[in-house]
């Protein structure tokens, strides 16, 4: 049986987003034992991906980049790392894993109102309905596994960088979109994880070399560590082009939704939780979110409609 383009470009998102929301507790615990700070993982995340991408680079082709392209790959270096990875990791230090999950669900929401400015991407009723119902599902579950209580060590400066984290994720999604299908992965990446570099590290690496996580020896804080590097951030920014090419940015940022749920199925799956007919509920109308707006029309089908009269 063979996969289409857009089957294949879900089944990435869901691979990606399923080691996102496996490293949101892992961060969490490396920042609660005070082993890392935010900084020091931003530092770290951009070093490390940087250095692999153009290690892997040596071995593939290369591609020359046309001059206008690399502004691009700067404002995504600038967006899709240094703001939205550390914006991130700031407010997720700051604020609850609750309200960090429950905010992750507007990036769909700035995802579509981007695409329609920059890429011309129209807001349907359907887009904009699978928007509202997926964002739905996920606040849902995020307030009725923690029984309605929202605000535990919430944080209005943690909240707001989470929320210019996805405002930042959404832009990247957008505007390197077009790369996406001039350039390989590994070209895109090497190029915005140099420029991230450039411009964080002369202001992040002193907290690496303070960091306490280098000054002991239990091993589970580097595999964790390790996780985060390897898995949530070369392996992810590794696929997530491949899924451009495939499914809109709107679409790419519905699975952000999935975050909650992912916690919440390894949560019962490790017995800290248990399955209820709300989660379940919550299960339909996520997935019922990205269904909509995958089934949506795209501006390429419409004009493909408009030609075939």
């Amino acid at each position: 049986m063979t996969l289409t383009k857009k089957q294949q470009g879900n089944l990435i998102m869901v691979f990606v987003i399923t080691i996102f929301g496996l490293n949101i507790p892992v961060n969490k615990y490396l920042y609660a034992e005070e082993l890392l700070s935010p900084v020091a993982m931003t530092a770290l995340r951009m070093s490390f991906a940087a250095i692999a991408f153009w290690l892997v680079s040596f071995f593939l082709p290369k591609e020359k980049i046309e001059k206008k392209d690399m502004l691009f790959l700067l404002l995504g270096g600038l967006c899709g790392m240094v703001f939205n990875q550390g914006l991130f990791a700031y407010g997720l230090g700051q604020t609850s894993p609750v309200d960090a999950s429950i905010i992750t669900t507007s990036s769909p929401l700035f995802a579509m109102i981007i695409a329609a400015v920059i890429l011309k991407e129209p807001i349907t009723w359907m887009k904009a309905g699978g928007v509202l119902v997926g964002g739905s599902g996920a606040i849902f579950l995020v307030y009725t596994s923690n029984h309605g209580n929202m605000s535990q060590d919430a944080s209005l400066l943690g909240n707001m960088a989470i929320v210019g984290a996805q405002f930042f994720y959404a832009f990247y999604l957008v505007i390197t979109r077009p790369l996406s299908n001039k350039y390989s992965s590994v070209t895109m990446m090497k190029w915005m994880f140099l420029y991230a570099c450039i411009f964080a590290l002369p202001f992040s690496f002193g907290d690496v070399l303070k960091a306490p996580l280098f000054y002991q020896t239990d091993k589970l804080p580097f595999l964790l560590l390790l996780f985060t590097l390897v898995g949530a951030t070369f392996i992810t920014y590794l696929l997530i082009p491949f899924a451009q090419r495939r499914i809109r940015p709107t679409t790419i940022s519905m699975y952000n939704n999935m975050q909650p749920l992912i916690a919440s199925i390894v949560a019962i799956y490790m017995g800290m939780d248990r399955f209820t007919f709300e989660k379940l509920i919550a299960a339909i109308l996520i997935f019922g979110g990205v269904y909509l707006v995958t089934a949506s029309k795209s501006r390429a089908d419409m004009e493909e409609a408009v030609n075939m009269k």
